[in-house]
């Protein structure tokens, strides 16, 4: 499938945030999920402190103490809330650039509404400098607005993946509500109505509202546009369509169904669509229920019980260290929103998408052989903007050792996945993988090593301009 062509207008999360009021930019301006900039430097965790679910989704497994795992609903350690506070203030402590907190599961927070708000009234009080998200299904939403809103909590992130009762019923198998389980098309027309009540009224109360919604081809996917178009009329702040994770090893009805996922070009293509004027984000990695680290990353290995209560903890010294850590890097943002590289080539030049291996922090730093994902930027004659990322199954060379056998299948797999990509740009790129780069028609760049994202992806748009390439079709590169 081709990969849609962007329009030069098209909007971003970050675009919409330098026309916000200068309260709300605030507000987002250091939250890795609200902010596609701010993901490259500000970490964050989550703490699995709410086990219990009151629907059951036919994509969701929640599954405990497994760390070899990365996607919702699963997690190592679940937490009381006095474990949870001690554990927000240990990486607090050792991870300087965490800015947020989240309580995402592994089931539903405000189905746990004891354990949730035991957390949040400890953490507001004992760790004020820390923002305090919260990611919920919405059943149990209107109810919790109040209760939400009397703690240090300015976002709330609500899954919303249809507004259909029919279709919702091949989502979701039940509810719990009212104290009986309830099935079938009435299960999910509450469902609905509850999500869209506690949507407007978390705007009323001028709460920052992010909308997740998993793509599920055959079954949601043409959906997804008209839920995108509601819940932005009704003011959320964010859409964030995801794809569903269907493997069958993980157990889920979807995924011992034969649910495909969808794929990249699927999934870029109902972005695009869902766009508009709609701020949509595009960095989302899809987070286990206890997180810990930049987006992309998880520490949470390093933060267990038994690890955090041989820590010695100084908050308060840790909280002027963070501050003193978010202030530069908050400079250095507002430094970067100043072009430092002039585009000068013709409105007719057409798009070219190009894939960047990171370790975070805004810069190419990470060598080809030990990338985890590519970060996938698409520059055009506007300027440049990311507009996803492409996880693959494992590094072409676990640990910087050299590859093993099954190189060339591990090669198949990243060619695969960064489908439509013309350049890769990476602080280092061994012989053979570039060889087998070029052959698929994605040409390798060492040349930026350690420059900053955009400023590398403009140079490179502006030298296949000086060349000729940009009045090309893609398919015709590799010959030119």
């Amino acid at each position: 499938m081709k990969l849609p062509v962007l329009e030069p207008a098209a909007f971003t999360s970050d675009d919409a945030v330098k026309e916000l009021p200068e309260a709300i930019r605030a507000k987002v301006a250091n939250h890795p999920c609200f902010s596609e900039k701010a993901h490259h430097y500000f970490a964050r965790m989550h703490v699995a402190v709410a086990p219990a679910c009151n629907i059951q989704c036919n994509y969701c497994n929640r599954k405990y103490d497994c760390s070899n795992e990365s996607r919702p609903g699963v997690v190592s350690e679940v937490l009381s809330p006095a474990q949870a506070v001690q554990k927000v203030k240990a990486v607090a402590a050792e991870i300087p650039q965490m800015s947020v907190l989240g309580i995402a599961g592994p089931g539903d927070p405000l189905a746990n509404p004891e354990r949730t708000f035991d957390t949040f009234r400890r953490l507001t009080e004992e760790t004020p400098d820390i923002k305090l998200c919260v990611s919920t299904n919405g059943l149990n939403l209107p109810d919790s607005v109040e209760e939400l809103c009397k703690h240090n909590i300015d976002h709330v992130t609500i899954t919303i993946n249809c507004l259909d009762p029919k279709i919702g019923a091949r989502i979701y198998p039940w509810i719990f509500w009212n104290h009986q389980r309830i099935r079938g098309v009435e299960a999910a027309r509450i469902l609905i109505e509850q999500q869209q009540k506690g949507l407007e009224m978390l705007v009323e109360r001028g709460v920052l509202v992010k909308v997740n919604s998993v793509l599920i081809p055959g079954i949601n996917d043409q959906h997804l546009k008209e839920v995108s178009r509601v819940v932005k009329e009704k003011g959320a702040f964010l859409h964030n369509v995801m794809p569903i994770i269907a493997e069958p090893q993980h157990g889920t009805y979807f995924g011992l169904t034969g649910q495909r996922e969808p794929t990249a070009a699927e999934l870029q293509e109902l972005q695009e669509a869902c766009a508009g004027d709609m701020n949509m984000m595009r960095h989302c990695r899809q987070c286990r229920a206890d997180a810990v680290g930049l987006l992309g990353e998880d520490r949470g290995q390093e933060f267990t019980l038994d690890k955090i209560a041989a820590m010695e903890i100084d908050y308060p010294a840790a909280m002027h260290k963070r501050a003193e850590v978010h202030k530069e890097i908050l400079e250095k943002l507002d430094a970067a929103d100043k072009p430092a590289v002039s585009l000068q080539v013709p409105e007719s030049s057409r798009p070219v998408q190009m894939a960047v291996a990171t370790k975070g922090q805004g810069l190419i730093n990470q060598h080809f052989g030990h990338a985890t994902e590519f970060l996938v930027y698409e520059a055009g004659p506007l300027g440049v903007r990311f507009v996803g990322h492409r996880q693959i199954e494992r590094p072409y060379c676990e640990g910087g050792a050299s590859c093993g056998e099954d190189a060339e299948s591990l090669m198949i797999n990243i060619v695969e996945q960064l489908e439509g990509c013309e350049v890769l740009l990476c602080s280092k790129v061994g012989f053979e993988p570039w060889s087998a780069l070029e052959a698929a028609g994605i040409q390798p760049n060492g040349e930026h090593a350690l420059e900053p994202i955009e400023e590398a992806v403009l140079a490179v748009y502006q030298q296949m301009q000086t060349k000729g390439q940009l009045n090309l079709n893609a398919a015709d590169l590799q010959s030119a």
